[in-house]
């Protein structure tokens, strides 16, 4: 005896796992919060009973719904999925899938040869312009998946979709510059705290005894590290004002170091305790927002164009990430720009099963 849920299952930029529409989900939130559990396989850390990967980036969840705020077509909720569902944070690459979700399911119509949806993400509050391809076909518009784009961390390529953000400042903490300075030293380093879309603590690789153009697997298994960088998480954590974050997935935490590959900076990225194979969407538009305000951890080690508008390459163990960005010319560390470009697949379609027990 199990209870079916209609569900997507769809890779968004970097990361994966099962949509639903809201409407298909228990309205009350602790009940919802079960069957999501369910749905994944969580608590268990191998996710081996559910649709979880195991791993920060294949243990994620989209809620979508059509929107009842004044010029916004859709309402996204992200869920992060570990003992816990976690609603707090956003996933830019798991955004990039509600448009083509939100039409696959018919929740929106296609527009044209592209579709432009005003989405806003639930976490934070957090708007932006979301285009996709959807061509005419023998059976009418649909999302196209197949196109010329390419992504580092996905394989091949696919149809571009466009995410054009239009306020992430302090998404999560108090303001862009959550401490009031744009460099701080806490826990005896030199960090930034920031928070363009994602909270950040960005640092020096060489300031823990690292290079920073490290493996995944050489980070992960680096224990001393991890330990060090945990306890900058939680000190920065309490000057970020967000409290004891402890068990939390934030704030990020990303090593930086001169770039090697052409590109503005090298990173590698924690999530907070993984080393991430790329870099989030988020934490991209983040970095990269440190990279243009003077005085930054970042100044002196990334390499930023001219002008008010810059792309800030981001380089990260698997490729490099770029980040269009717009300073304002009348107060150049004010950010009014932040878009990008990313792809997204429908892998599924169908219902998963969950234990009836849990709507009795």
């Amino acid at each position: 005896m199990q209870q079916p849920i209609p569900c997507l299952f769809m890779r968004g930029g970097t990361s994966r796992g099962p949509f639903f529409n809201e409407a298909d989900l228990p309205a009350d939130v602790t009940h919802r919060d079960r069957v999501l559990l369910a749905v994944m396989g969580s608590p268990d850390k191998r996710q081996i009973d559910g649709l979880g990967g195991a791993h920060p980036l294949t243990s994620k969840v989209g809620i979508v719904r059509r929107s009842t705020t004044e010029g916004v077509d859709l309402d996204f909720l992200f869920a992060q999925l570990q003992d816990t569902v976690d609603t707090t944070p956003n996933c830019g690459n798991m955004l990039a899938a509600v448009v083509p979700f939100a039409i696959e399911t018919g929740l929106i119509h296609p527009q044209g040869d592209t579709t432009t949806l005003r989405v806003l993400t639930r976490n934070t509050d957090m708007q932006c312009d979301i285009t996709v391809q959807t061509p005419m076909t023998p059976t009418g518009r649909r999302v196209s998946y197949e196109g010329d784009a390419r992504i580092d961390g996905v394989p091949g390529h696919a149809a571009p979709i466009k995410i054009n953000f239009l306020d992430t400042a302090g998404s999560v903490a108090p303001g862009l510059l959550p401490t009031g300075n744009v460099k701080d030293v806490i826990d005896g380093i030199d960090v930034t705290c920031i928070d363009n879309g994602m909270p950040l603590v960005i640092f020096k690789a060489s300031d823990v005894g690292r290079m920073g153009y490290e493996t995944v697997d050489e980070m992960n298994a680096d224990t001393e590290l991890k330990a060090r960088i945990e306890r900058l998480r939680i000190a920065c954590g309490h000057a970020m004002k967000l409290g004891d974050v402890t068990s939390k997935n934030y704030p990020k935490m990303t090593l930086i170091a001169a770039p090697r590959q052409g590109g503005s900076l090298s990173t590698r990225s924690f999530i907070p305790h993984v080393c991430h194979d790329a870099i989030g969407v988020l934490a991209a538009v983040t970095v990269g927002t440190a990279c243009v305000l003077d005085g930054s951890v970042t100044q002196g080690i990334a390499q930023v164009p001219e002008g008010n508008a810059k792309t800030i390459s981001v380089e990260h163990p698997t490729g490099e990430f770029s980040v269009e960005l717009e300073i304002d010319p009348a107060n150049p560390q004010n950010v009014t720009r932040a878009a990008l470009l990313r792809t997204a697949r429908l892998i599924m379609r169908g219902e998963v099963m969950v234990p009836s027990a849990l709507y009795r």
